[in-house]
């Protein structure tokens, strides 16, 4: 991490949407509750992980003030920056989209039941927090019951009903709203993003960085080749396994983005039918959704909009993709055959 951010008024100024959230933590620093186990949560593209990564430093600094949340220059600071701060642990997935086995807990928790070397707390962040299965939750709520000195836990998780409640019941928490439009179509301009914000804003569902990664143009490209792919499996009687097999192929990120755009198309078609004036997902899309709606059944819409939820709570399993890809398309296929 970088020493952009070594004062609160610098974080909220680059995010100022964390204002609240930065004097809650703020809060627990001067007053000395420092949190054992700190649960931040909030959806994608709301900046959890910046927000724990600067409280970690904050807690590690040897040199803060209640005014410099941390300096950027003792010693703890200049390891931590490099990476290499021994009382800082940082817990995630060995691979994208992959649970936090057991070996890692365990690795951790050996690693947990040494003392801190420097005077100051012993750090860990592990995101997300939702990726942890069941047999490393166990193990990681086995160390929350009885937890080692000078240590603070930070999970970061947008699915926090993910995690079992007894490990969720042990956790402060820090919620991190969705920011208010306003506030984020100023940000967005600040940082230089002028067209497109409306949309941007819909389909990143009022998420800053989110709506700012979509404003590279080649997401949103993606997008419409993907929603062009799936009216044509129908109007042009397109091959269902070779659409299924060029989606299967996209990392866990985008397979979630082409799960999400799914879902909003349904549902954008569903509001339509209810409503010719809604406010919808897919603004720029309306005319053909509203053509769509038209032609497939109410009933039928809202069974595939509940199958393509199931799906996507499965995506995190070892489910073959290929075959929940085919099933999904050929879902879509029966419902306009109806």
């Amino acid at each position: 991490m970088s020493n952009q951010y070594n004062t609160m008024t610098d974080l909220q100024q680059s995010f100022p949407w964390l204002k609240e959230s930065c004097s809650q933590l703020g809060q627990y620093i001067a007053q000395n509750r420092i949190p054992q186990a700190l649960l931040i949560i909030g959806k994608q593209g709301l900046g959890k992980l910046q927000l724990a990564q600067y409280f970690a430093q904050s807690l590690l600094c040897t040199e803060s003030t209640p005014n410099v949340a941390y300096c950027g220059t003792c010693q703890s600071c200049v390891l931590f920056n490099a990476q290499t701060h021994p009382d800082y642990i940082f817990i995630a997935p060995e691979e994208d989209g992959k649970a936090i086995g057991i070996g890692i807990i365990r690795q951790l928790t050996v690693k947990l039941a040494l003392k801190p070397q420097f005077e100051s707390q012993r750090v860990v962040i592990i995101n997300p927090a939702d990726s942890l299965n069941n047999a490393s939750a166990n193990a990681f709520l086995k160390y929350l019951e009885e937890p080692t000195e000078r240590t603070s836990i930070i999970l970061v998780s947008d699915k926090p009903s993910k995690l079992p409640a007894t490990i969720r019941s042990r956790c402060q928490k820090i919620i991190i709203a969705t920011p208010d439009k306003v506030l984020v179509k100023d940000w967005l301009q600040q940082q230089g993003i002028s067209e497109s914000i409306d949309l941007l804003l819909s389909l990143s569902q009022g998420s800053p960085l989110l709506a700012q990664q979509f404003s590279d143009n080649s997401v949103l490209q993606l997008r419409n080749e993907y929603f062009n792919d799936w009216v044509k499996l129908v109007t042009a009687n397109g091959s269902f396994v070779e659409l299924a097999e060029k989606w299967q192929k996209l990392d866990k990120n985008r397979i979630d983005l082409v799960l999400f755009w799914l879902i909003s198309w349904v549902m954008d078609m569903i509001k339509l039918r209810h409503l010719k004036t809604v406010e919808i997902v897919n603004v720029d899309l309306i005319t053909d959704l509203q053509e769509l709606s038209t032609k497939l059944e109410l009933k039928g819409l809202y069974q595939y909009y509940d199958f393509l939820l199931l799906s996507r709570q499965r995506i995190d399993t070892q489910l073959n993709k290929q075959l929940m890809f085919e099933e999904i398309l050929i879902q879509w296929l029966q419902l306009n055959s109806r």
